[in-house]
C-alpha cells in the first residue's frame, strides 16, 4: 500500500505532515541548545565580527542559521549565502563576487579587488553591514580557507566591514587548528556549536511536531519513542525520517497509535 501525505493527514486527523523539512521559522522548537548559540551569534554580528557554527549533520544547523538571518534586520544588514565550497581560489572567489553583487572580472587579483570594492560600497555608502554565511565550509580547501584572511582585511586590518559565518561539520573545527589557518582563526571571535539531542528531548521535540501538525494527543507509546531515540539516536534529520515513515507504517496497519514494531518495520526503509 502506497501512502501519501493525504492518508497521513486524513487518517490522524492532522492539518499538515510532521517531521518534514518544510518548517516555517516560527513553528521551529524553541530550546536553550539553539537559542544560546543563536543569540551569541547575533551579538558577534553586531560587533561587526565573524563566527563559525560548527555540529555534525542532521543536528539543526540549517535552521538555526535560517533564524540567523531571519532575526538581522534587513535595514541594517545584508546577507549572502554561499554553499559552493569545493572549490579553487579562482572559483570561489568567482562565487563570492556572483554573491555580493560584484561586478565580474577574468583575474583572481581583480576579483578580489572589486570584491571589496563592493564590499565597502555597501558598509559606506548604502549603510548596510555585509554578512556572508560560507555554508558545508568543511568541504572548502585550506588554501581557499586561508582567503578569507585577504577578504576581511580592509585598510590594513583597521576596518570592520564584513562579517563572515563559516558553517560546517566536524572537520571544520580540525581544518581551522592547521597552523597556517592561523589567521583566518583568529578571526572567528566565537566558536558556535550544536550537539546531538537526549533521549527526553527528542521525546519533546517529536511531541513538539507533532503539536503544530495539529495532533491532538501524542502519536507514539513510550516504547515507539524509545525505539526512536535509540534508532535515531538523537539526530534531528535521522529522526525526522524514522518518525514520518513509522507513521506511514501505523497507517497501513490502520492503527491510531505508532508502537515500537512501527519504528522497527520503519527503520528497514529509512535508515542503512
Amino acid at each position: 500500500m502506497n501512502i501519501k501525505s493525504n492518508d497521513i493527514r486524513s487518517h490522524f486527523g492532522l492539518v499538515a505532515i510532521p517531521f518534514t523539512r518544510e518548517l516555517n521559522i516560527s513553528k521551529r522548537w524553541v530550546k536553550p541548545l539553539y537559542d544560546e548559540p543563536l543569540q551569541a551569534l547575533l551579538e558577534t554580528l553586531n560587533k561587526r565580527m565573524s563566527a563559525a557554527l560548527i555540529a555534525p549533520s542532521g543536528t539543526g544547523k540549517t535552521m538555526l542559521l535560517r533564524t540567523l538571518v531571519e532575526r538581522l534586520p534587513e535595514v541594517r544588514y545584508r546577507v549572502h549565502y554561499i554553499k559552493v565550497t569545493s572549490l579553487c581560489k579562482s572559483d570561489f572567489c568567482r562565487e563570492l563576487c556572483a554573491a555580493v553583487e560584484a561586478r565580474p572580472a577574468a583575474k583572481f587579483n581583480a576579483m578580489v579587488r572589486r570584491l571589496d570594492e563592493r564590499l565597502v560600497n555597501l558598509f559606506d555608502e548604502d549603510s548596510l553591514r555585509p554578512v556572508i554565511i560560507i555554508d558545508e565550509a568543511h568541504d572548502m580547501r585550506p588554501d581557499v580557507l586561508a582567503m578569507l584572511r585577504v577578504v576581511t582585511n580592509f585598510e590594513m586590518d583597521s576596518r570592520l566591514v564584513v562579517s563572515i559565518i563559516l558553517a560546517g561539520q566536524s572537520p571544520l573545527r580540525q581544518m581551522l587548528r592547521r597552523q597556517e589557518l592561523e589567521s583566518v582563526t583568529r578571526r572567528m571571535a566565537y566558536y558556535a556549536t550544536l550537539r546531538l539531542l537526549s533521549r527526553d528531548e527528542t521525546l519533546q521535540y517529536v511531541r513538539h511536531r507533532l503539536t503544530i501538525a495539529g495532533s491532538k494527543g501524542d502519536l507514539f507509546d513510550q516504547p515507539a519513542h524509545d525505539a526512536l531515540y535509540e534508532i535515531a539516536g538523537g539526530n534531528l534529520r535521522a529522526t525526522n525520517r524514522l518518525a514520518l515513515a513509522s507513521l506511514e507504517e501505523a497507517v497501513r496497519a490502520h492503527k491510531q497509535t505508532v508502537g515500537a514494531e512501527y519504528v522497527a518495520a520503519a527503520r528497514t526503509k529509512v535508515m542503512p
